[in-house]
C-alpha cells in the first residue's frame, strides 16, 4: 500500500468535500464540484478500494463483527477539523455507524482521517479510539 498516495488521495477528497460543501446548490459552479468530488471518489476506490476495504474487514471482525464493511469512501467524514499542522480531527458524530456489543446504549462510528491514514472508533460522544494505522 502506497501510504503517500493514498493520504494524499484522501486529503483530496477532503478538500473537495469542504468546497462542495461551502457552494449553495443553485451556485453554477456547483454541480462541476460535484462532478470533480465523485471523480476523486471513484479514483479513490479504483486504487485503494480492496486494500481499505480489507482493513476495514480487519476492524470490522475485531470490533463489530455484525456490521457489514462498505466501501471505503463511506467511512470518510464530512466535516473535518484541520490545523495549522495539517493535522485532521472529526467531531464524534462522523462516521459509519457500527453496531458492538462493547458499547451498548452508545452511538458507535467508523471513520478515516488522514495524516496519518488511520480508523477511527467514535464511541458515544465522548470516546474516539484509533482501531487501525496505515502501515
Amino acid at each position: 500500500m502506497d501510504v503517500k498516495a493514498l493520504d494524499k488521495a484522501l486529503q483530496e477528497i477532503i478538500k473537495a468535500r469542504m468546497d462542495l460543501a461551502k457552494v449553495d446548490y443553485n451556485n453554477p459552479k456547483y454541480d462541476d464540484l460535484e462532478e470533480s468530488l465523485h471523480d476523486l471518489e471513484d479514483a479513490f476506490q479504483d486504487k485503494f478500494g480492496d486494500e481499505l476495504e480489507s482493513a476495514l474487514q480487519e476492524v470490522h471482525d475485531e470490533y463489530c463483527p455484525d456490521s457489514d464493511v462498505l466501501h471505503p469512501v463511506a467511512y470518510i467524514a464530512k466535516k473535518y477539523n484541520i490545523s495549522d499542522k495539517n493535522e485532521y480531527s472529526v467531531t464524534n458524530s462522523e462516521g459509519v455507524f457500527v453496531e458492538m456489543d462493547d458499547y451498548p446504549g452508545k452511538d458507535t462510528k467508523l471513520v478515516i482521517l488522514p495524516s496519518p491514514v488511520r480508523i477511527v472508533l467514535n464511541i458515544g460522544s465522548e470516546k474516539q479510539q484509533i482501531v487501525w494505522k496505515a502501515p
